[in-house]
């Protein structure tokens, strides 16, 4: 067994020592080493936050990992009082967590807390994945709910800031922060309730306000993890119309808040959210997953009322980044897990891992995880770089006009690649996360499907992944809608970057550009595919009407629900498709600045381009008669009414 989770890690330390380009993002953190206690430079910062990595590392693996079977076996119960009563493993855990200061990780140094950019808090979570993901889960809501509340109270105005240097001086949420961050409290993301998953647009949990001013709620929630937490981040609805013109109307009714959950007192605990049932789950068992009420609970407005989507997609895109790295650790588990005993187990006459499927399937895994460490890193790196210079740009220093103009065009450059790869990411690893931890189980056989080693835990805790903090389908819709409505917007941009990819792929010199191109264009055909057979689609709706209105019906009115069927059905296709485009030119990039690089971006060419031909060859030729069958239905059920 490992003694440290980052020293064991070759490719994690690729990205700390080499593969992260730290300087611009440390200069925003340290705010350019303007403040007192700051760090010197850039070199003097990194190699604080390897010592933190190793010191992470360390304590994963020697404290948690060793504490897995337990933290599986001893769950949760909700007491008599109403109180939540965590496992003794995963309170020991925690204890030791507050005293290394780990929550506080990325909490601003003026506030108390280390500085580190939140991709160190990400690396943490990736090792503490990998040693359990019910601990990484409950980690993250200290830290990141932490940042939440900080960036909900810059971005609304309520954040103080020092105008010479741009630090934080005061902030909204101090005193929540705070208890977050030495480990007092944590907080939770309160969404979901029993009518409303994915569609946001149906949540019923209201928000009322009194003559005074004061905001109260009213509904439940289900599915909250760690949800007997202090801080609630609640999404409720402030307003409410029939009419869908109306602003108010769905997602345009919906605001934010802060709840706290209780309060404690000398004559003990007074809750103001009561914590109805506990789930009894597949895995995850250390977790506690909580159906939580709130019935006219005190809560304070995060911005302005029917801000709370735009808000709550600030925090969902943190979360999203963040399973992405809880799935990473634990496929580097199960990877882990399968190569050990594939090199330890005998078949005839040699280990299983001579033998040439199970190589196979080593390697396979092997890659898999490296290539969702690309994404993982290019990610965070481009959501953090986004925040801290808008951050930065909000918080009052005086900057030369040149300056900020440079710095708001590499703010949008940063959410645009951060828009194009969270989805990407949120569904690649957690859907690799069910798969590999399925291949490390049948690696182990027999022994695999018993408690005895681990694997069959893997796969328990893995099948939540792919539903958690927006399932998979709508990571694939997502991405879908924005590469579609890239294309609306600039047709013309679309042709050229498909003639020049085409060309690529036959006319590069390299071998390993042409590959890309190759990627590259399957991408780009998939994607004109369905544009070309949505807009058949609506031409064919409007041909029958009067001349006159077809172009308004082509510019204006289009439905997404039906003119976009087509593109739909095949949405998880296409994300698969861009996944590896995206991961493929990460790949190529690091394989032209470092030579022992281009080893892993043949490795996964291998096996993408088979890949990305199936998914075309698939996008291209099915889903016609599931969707002639879809709409005839639909059609005798209106003709029923």
């Amino acid at each position: 067994m490992s003694n440290n989770y980052y020293l064991d890690n070759e490719d994690m330390r690729f990205y700390i020592e080499r593969g992260i380009d730290w300087e611009p993002l440390i200069r925003l953190i340290e705010h350019e080493f303007k403040a007192q206690d700051s760090y010197a430079d850039c070199e003097e910062a990194l190699v604080s936050y390897k010592d933190m990595l190793e010191m992470v590392g360390k304590f994963v693996a020697q404290e948690i990992a060793p504490r897995s079977e337990r933290l599986d076996r001893e769950k949760p119960v909700l007491g008599d009082d109403g109180e939540v009563i965590q496992g003794a493993a995963l309170t020991e855990v925690c204890e030791q967590m507050s005293e290394l200061g780990l929550h506080m990780l990325a909490v601003p140094r003026s506030l108390g807390g280390m500085n580190a950019p939140i991709m160190l808090y990400m690396l943490t979570a990736e090792m503490i994945g990998r040693a359990d993901v019910s601990t990484m889960t409950h980690f993250g809501f200290h830290g990141g709910i932490s940042m939440a509340l900080l960036g909900y109270s810059a971005f609304e105005g309520s954040t103080e800031f020092d105008p010479e240097t741009g630090e934080i001086v005061s902030t909204r949420f101090q005193d929540a922060i705070s208890e977050m961050m030495l480990g007092e409290a944590w907080g939770c993301m309160d969404i979901t309730e029993p009518n409303a998953g994915s569609d946001m647009a149906a949540l019923g949990t209201k928000a009322e306000q009194d003559e005074d001013g004061n905001w109260f709620l009213t509904g439940q929630k289900i599915f909250i993890t760690s949800g007997h937490g202090k801080y609630h981040v609640v999404i409720a609805r402030t307003a409410d119309s029939d009419d869908p013109e109306d602003p108010a109307a769905g997602l345009g009714g919906l605001s934010t808040f802060v709840v706290k959950g209780y309060e404690d007192g000398p004559d003990g605990r007074e809750r103001y959210v009561s914590v109805d049932r506990l789930e009894h789950k597949l895995g995850h068992n250390a977790s506690p997953t909580c159906t939580i009420s709130f019935d006219r609970t005190p809560a304070e407005l995060v911005g302005e009322p029917g801000e709370g989507f735009r808000y709550m997609l600030l925090l969902m895109n943190g979360a999203r980044v963040g399973v992405g790295f809880e799935s990473l650790g634990l496929c580097e588990a199960a990877y882990r897990l399968a190569k050990d005993y594939a090199a330890e187990r005998s078949s005839m006459g040699k280990t299983i891992d001579r033998h040439e499927m199970i190589a196979d399937f080593l390697d396979e895994m092997r890659t898999e995880i490296q290539a969702i460490r690309a994404l993982a890193v290019d990610a965070c790196y481009n959501e953090e770089m986004g925040q801290k210079i808008e951050l930065l740009l909000d918080s009052g220093v005086e900057l030369p006009a040149l300056e900020r103009q440079r710095l708001e065009k590499s703010m949008r450059r940063h959410k645009r690649r951060s828009r194009r790869l969270t989805p990407l990411l949120k569904y690649h690893a957690s859907e690799k996360s069910v798969e590999l931890s399925r291949l490390s189980m049948q690696i182990h056989g027999g022994v695999g499907y018993t408690n005895e080693y681990g694997a069959e835990k893997l796969l328990r805790d893995s099948l939540v992944m792919p539903i958690y903090e927006g399932t998979s389908q709508i990571q694939g819709l997502m991405a879908m809608k924005d590469v579609l409505g890239a294309i609306m917007k600039r047709p013309q941009v679309f042709v050229r970057k498909l003639a020049d990819a085409r060309w690529r792929s036959l006319r590069e010199r390299d071998r390993r550009a042409r590959a890309l191109a190759r990627i590259q264009l399957m991408s780009l055909q998939a994607q004109q595919t369905l544009i070309t057979r949505t807009a058949r689609d609506k031409f064919d709706s409007v041909r029958h009407r009067p001349m006159a209105s077809w172009l308004d019906e082509l510019r204006d009115n289009w439905d997404p629900k039906r003119d976009f069927s087509f593109a739909m059905l095949h949405a998880e296709r296409l994300i698969r498709v861009l996944i590896d485009e995206a991961i493929a030119e990460i790949l190529y990039d690091q394989a032209e600045r470092f030579e022992d690089r281009a080893e892993l971006f043949d490795r996964f060419i291998e096996r993408a381009e088979p890949r990305c031909r199936f998914e075309l060859d698939r996008i291209t030729n099915t889903g016609r008669r599931v969707l002639e069958e879809l709409h005839g239905a639909t059609e005798q059920s209106a003709a029923a009414e």
